[in-house]
């Protein structure tokens, strides 16, 4: 999505000439004595014989604490896309691997920084709060970050470069160069997907969203955080690749490093003010359970009321517990919470037996989720395509601009560009308008917003299809089929594509976001955010299989050089074609899922200063 657009971008970097190793000893250094200092030693407390005054209590969470999470995202995603839009050029220029080699090899990078999001949301869900998990995660990404900066700077951790020396010279990276790149590479992969499962819940957790006030809030929220993994897109494809290339691949990755740093501290600048979630065990324990216990109840019938399921009410003291309640699909596994006698008459219940009527609920919503999140990977599919082709496209056209000659691979900032002047818009424009109409918080609902997003990327393979077939016609009346000259037609005319596509990933994106942390439960919510990734990654995964199967079964629609003579536009055309079928798929999914019933949502808390017996009160939502 947003993150990929840049992927395809590539910028060579002459070696560095000054010690940047320096700045990252310091840099670790001071690290560690702010997570000491700041981090570490308030909990342990101060034991002094003084009379301590009780402070007024503190309000927390609200758009002061989202601000250093939009803070973390827009310094940490600079990080990622500035390494990411060049690793192609690193990879065959600098480590001396084959294009196949190192089109694999990104591939599987990105990709998997996207689908181990999994495990970081697993890991806030279970054992940590969401603001650990971040700093923590953060941590290993700042350390792949340091190993690489590491190797760009000493040249006995890597090969001698193939560019202007003798054939006989140049080697790819031996065992010990490439286990060094690889354990850099996937420590970074690993720390961003953590961040990207954590940040996203941490900043939504500090509105409520049973507010309505609060409601309102928590939409925009997830407006401005895409704004600011935008900004810091566009800041890491354009300012630091260009310091990167013109100072060396050692003092990108290190600025890389210290943007990772200086997020690191702008999130726990905010400790004091987040709202921090309680992590309430395994997800996919309780999921599994409620299957288990569901097969062992499959010859007992389904009661019809809900009143005779099985749900737990009383809660510890001060201990706020969502209580959802039964709905109509996925009847089968209401039998997970049907109590037979041995149960009623056991004072400790076997969760691998019996479950309540909420942790089904939490299963049927994960279940009701997967349809939806499969049926936007082709999007993904269509953006790793679009980013691939397009660049390439651009290199056979004219890329002057106002006098200036425009470097193929900054095609990738038209779309963030647009996503940052239609982000207000929508915010301050469009939301309020059908606020009014609606009635809804968000102004429409989430799987509206992401329908929208896979309509616009439709047209948008529809117009690259039309762009395409112009420039083709283009280079065959000017007779330039086989020329490596520019064709006189200007590259900004795939902005069109980009900018459409720009628009979906603005509708999707954040559809997608809002969408599995607003429905799925409150035990979850990290996971489901995670999920929600996932998308990116199985697009990402699943284009260069679409390109070899549409290669084998076409004869060679893509499989020459020659960009002139491929059949570029119909490829186009066939992707514009799946995606209006992969739409018509969504809109069955889509109709098909039912939301969360908040008007029949509970949350209890037992044990107040109001409730000294302890008895449980219930609260409406």
């Amino acid at each position: 999505m947003v993150l990929d657009h840049t992927i395809s971008s590539q910028a060579t970097f002459p070696p560095r000439k000054r010690d940047s190793t320096k700045c990252i000893a310091y840099c670790t250094l001071f690290g560690s004595l702010f997570i000491e200092f700041f981090i570490i030693f308030p909990q342990q407390g101060i034991s002094r014989d003084v009379k301590i005054e009780p402070k007024p209590e503190r309000r927390l969470g609200g758009n002061r604490a989202a601000f250093f999470v939009y803070t973390m995202e827009g310094l940490e995603n600079m990080a990622f896309i500035c390494m990411a839009a060049s690793l192609m050029t690193y990879f065959s220029g600098y480590m001396n691997f084959s294009l196949t080699k190192s089109a694999t090899t990104l591939t599987n990078f990105v990709g998997t920084s996207f689908l181990v999001a999994l495990f970081g949301g697993f890991i806030c869900d279970t054992y940590w709060t969401r603001f650990k998990t971040c700093v923590l995660f953060g941590c290993v990404e700042f350390l792949g970050y340091a190993l690489l900066t590491v190797q760009a700077h000493f040249h006995q951790l890597r090969p001698i470069p193939c560019k202007g020396v003798s054939s006989d010279q140049c080697e790819a990276a031996d065992g010990s160069q490439s286990a060094i790149l690889f354990t850099g590479l996937y420590l970074i992969a690993f720390g961003t997907s953590g961040i990207k499962a954590a940040l996203p819940s941490l900043g939504a957790d500090q509105f409520d969203e049973n507010d309505p006030k609060e409601a309102i809030q928590l939409s925009s929220f997830f407006n401005w955080f895409l704004l600011s993994l935008t900004i810091g897109a566009i800041i890491g494809v354009t300012v630091i690749v260009w310091l990167s290339a013109s100072q060396g691949w050692d003092l990108g990755f290190g600025v890389c490093a210290i943007a990772v740093f200086f997020a690191i501290i702008c999130v726990s600048m905010g400790k004091s003010l987040y709202r921090n979630n309680v992590p309430k065990g395994s997800p996919l324990a309780r999921v599994a359970q409620v299957f288990v216990a569901a097969i062992r109840n499959r010859d007992l019938p389904v009661p019809e009321r809900a009143e005779e399921l099985h749900e737990i009410h009383d809660k510890e003291a001060g201990v706020k517990q969502e209580i959802l309640p039964r709905t109509g699909q996925f009847r089968f596994l209401d039998r997970a919470a049907i109590a037979n006698t041995t149960d009623c008459a056991s004072t400790s219940i076997n969760p691998w037996k019996l479950c309540t009527v909420t942790q089904v609920e939490e299963t049927k919503i994960l279940l009701r989720m997967l349809p939806v999140i499969l049926s936007t990977v082709f999007m993904n599919t269509c953006l790793a395509q679009l980013q691939t082709f397009s660049v390439q496209q651009s290199t056979t056209m004219d890329t002057r601009v106002f006098g200036f000659k425009v470097p193929g691979p900054s095609l990738p900032v038209i779309p963030l560009l647009f996503i940052f002047v239609m982000i207000p818009i929508y915010e301050r424009f469009f939301v309020p308008l059908a606020r009014k109409i609606t009635g809804i918080p968000t102004g429409i609902r989430h799987l509206q917003r992401v329908g929208v997003g896979l309509v616009l990327s439709a047209i948008s393979m529809a117009v690259s299809g039309v762009v395409e077939t112009w420039r083709k016609s283009v280079a065959i009346e000017h007779n330039m089929v086989d020329s490596t000259e520019p064709l006189p037609m200007n590259f900004l005319w795939l902005g069109f594509q980009f900018a459409i596509f720009g628009a979906a990933d603005m509708f999707t994106l954040v559809g997608l976001l809002e969408f599995f942390y607003a429905e799925s439960s409150a035990g979850m919510k990290s996971l489901g955010t995670a999920i929600s990734w996932c998308s990116v990654a199985f697009g990402y995964f699943l284009s260069s299989v679409v390109v070899q199967v549409v290669n084998k079964v076409t004869g060679g629609w893509l499989a020459s050089d020659n960009l002139n003579r491929d059949k570029l536009n119909y490829f186009y055309w066939l992707l514009a074609g799946i995606s209006t079928v992969n739409f018509g798929v969504y809109l069955t999914c889509a109709s098909w899922y039912r939301y969360k019933d908040r008007g029949a949502m509970k949350q209890i808390e037992n044990g107040g200063e109001d409730d000294a017996k302890g008895k449980v009160q219930v609260v409406e939502i």
